[in-house]
C-alpha cells in the first residue's frame, strides 16, 4: 500500500447559504484546494463527493458539481455514510491512491440543507435510525436519540445541565475566531441554561445547526505530494466500525460501542497507547453534534475515564493548553454540521492545524505532529477514525 499525503485544503463558508447553488458552495471549497495545491483540475486522477442530500434538490450531486468545476469526463463517484459521509469519501480516495489506481483524487464534502424547512430535516435526520421501529412506532427524533444518552449520564455519573453547556461555550469561544463557522458569537454558560430545551435535556445551545456548506481535499501519492508540496500532512491510519440500526439492540447507552472500536483499531495499527492517547496528539476534532457527543468521545476515545468526562470539562481541559484541544475550528456546535462535508471539514482544519496557519487565538501548540479527527453517522451506526501527522509514517 502507498502512502498517502494531503497537499491542498478548501472550504466554502458554513451557514444559511440561500445566495449560493450546492454547485457553487462546492466550488468555493474546491478552488480554494487547487489554489493552494497550485494544481488544476485537469491535474485530477479521480474526485469523490460526500452528499447526504435527501433535503436538498439535487439527486445527482457528484454530476452536477463534475460538471460545475471543470471535472468531466473523469471518474467521479457519490459517497453516503450518514454524519460519517466525509471521513467515509476520504478514506473511499485514500484507498484508491493507496492501491495505485491513482494518484490526485479530489474530495468534496457539501450540503444544502437549508433547502428543506426546520421540520422537513428533522424528519429526514430522524429517520437516520431504524425507520420502522424507532422514528414510525415510537417518532424519534435526532435530538431525542441524544437525550437518552444525555439522561443516562446525568443519573448515573452526576453530570448537570451545566456541564453540557461548558461544552457548548468552549466550542462557540473558538468558532467566533473561525471566520467561515456558521456561528462567529461566544455565549455563556447562562445563555446556554436559558435556551428553550429542544430535547430534555438538550436545549437548543446544546445542539449543532442545519447547515449549508462544503469542504475539500486534495489527496496525492507520497512521488506526487512531493513535487507538489514542502509541507504535505500524511494520513497515518484509520480506524473504523458499526452500530447496531436499533438503538435498543445496545448493550449500553453511555457512550458508542462503535466508536471504541474504531478508536482501538486506529491505535493498534499506530502504535498508540489506548490508555494514554493524549500525549501522542496535539489536537483533536471529536463529533460533537450535541454537547453530550463531545463529552462521550471524550471517554470512547480513551482520553479520560468513562464517567469523568464532566470533570475535564468542569476544569478546561479541553481547551488549549489542557490535557487535549477539541474543536478548536468551533465544532459541529458552532462551525456548523453540513452533513456531508463535517467529516471533510475536520480534516480540512487539522491539516491547518498541523501546518501551522489557523487563525490566532485557535492554534493549538504543535509539538508531536499528530491530529486526531473522529466522525460519527446517525447515532454510532457510523464511526470513522483518522490520524494525521506532519512526518511521513
Amino acid at each position: 500500500m502507498r502512502k498517502v499525503a494531503i497537499v491542498g485544503t478548501g472550504i466554502a463558508k458554513y451557514g444559511y447559504r440561500a445566495e449560493a447553488t450546492l454547485a457553487e458552495i462546492a466550488y468555493e471549497a474546491i478552488k480554494e484546494a487547487l489554489d493552494e495545491a497550485r494544481i488544476g483540475s485537469e491535474d485530477i486522477d479521480s474526485f469523490i463527493v460526500g452528499n447526504v442530500g435527501s433535503w436538498s434538490s439535487e439527486p445527482l450531486p457528484a454530476v452536477l458539481i463534475g460538471e460545475y468545476a471543470g471535472l468531466v469526463p473523469k471518474n467521479g463517484i457519490r459517497v453516503e455514510a450518514a454524519c460519517a459521509t466525509g471521513l467515509a469519501a476520504t478514506r473511499t480516495a485514500y484507498n484508491m491512491i493507496a492501491s495505485g489506481e491513482a494518484d490526485i483524487v479530489l474530495v468534496i464534502g457539501v450540503e444544502k440543507m437549508n433547502e428543506s424547512t426546520t421540520p422537513q430535516v428533522v424528519e429526514l435526520i430522524g429517520r437516520a435510525g431504524n425507520y420502522f421501529w424507532e422514528f414510525q412506532n415510537f417518532g424519534m427524533t435526532f435530538p431525542g436519540y441524544y437525550a437518552m444518552y444525555a439522561t443516562l449520564y446525568i443519573k448515573r455519573f452526576g453530570v448537570k445541565e451545566e456541564d453540557l453547556c461548558e461544552v457548548a461555550v468552549k466550542n462557540h469561544y473558538y468558532g467566533s475566531m473561525n471566520p467561515k463557522a456558521h456561528f462567529q458569537n461566544r455565549i455563556t454558560v447562562e445563555q446556554c441554561m436559558s435556551s428553550r430545551y429542544i430535547a430534555w435535556p438538550l436545549k437548543l445551545y446544546d445542539s449543532s445547526p442545519i447547515t449549508d456548506g462544503a469542504a475539500a481535499l486534495i489527496l496525492a501519492s507520497e512521488d506526487v505530494a512531493r513535487r507538489i508540496t514542502d509541507s504535505p500532512i500524511w494520513i497515518r491510519g484509520w480506524g473504523y466500525a458499526n452500530g447496531t440500526s436499533n438503538l435498543s439492540k445496545r448493550r449500553d447507552y453511555i457512550g458508542l460501542e462503535a466508536t471504541r472500536v474504531a478508536a482501538e483499531m486506529l491505535y493498534r495499527r499506530i502504535g498508540v497507547d489506548p490508555k494514554n492517547p493524549a500525549k501522542y496528539f496535539d489536537v483533536a476534532n471529536l463529533h460533537d453534534a450535541f454537547t453530550i457527543a463531545e463529552l462521550m468521545a471524550l471517554s470512547d476515545m480513551g482520553f479520560v475515564e468513562k464517567g469523568e468526562e464532566h470533570i475535564v470539562v468542569r476544569e478546561k481541559q479541553t481547551y488549549i493548553g489542557g490535557l487535549i484541544p477539541v474543536n478548536l475550528d468551533g465544532g459541529l456546535k458552532a462551525k456548523g454540521h453540513p452533513i456531508g462535508a463535517t467529516g471533510v471539514g475536520m480534516v480540512v482544519e487539522l491539516t491547518r492545524q498541523l501546518q501551522q496557519r489557523v487563525e490566532k487565538g485557535r492554534q493549538a501548540p504543535i509539538k508531536r505532529g499528530w491530529a486526531l479527527a473522529h466522525n460519527v453517522g446517525g447515532t454510532g451506526h457510523y464511526v470513522f477514525t483518522l490520524a494525521l501527522s506532519v512526518d511521513k509514517p
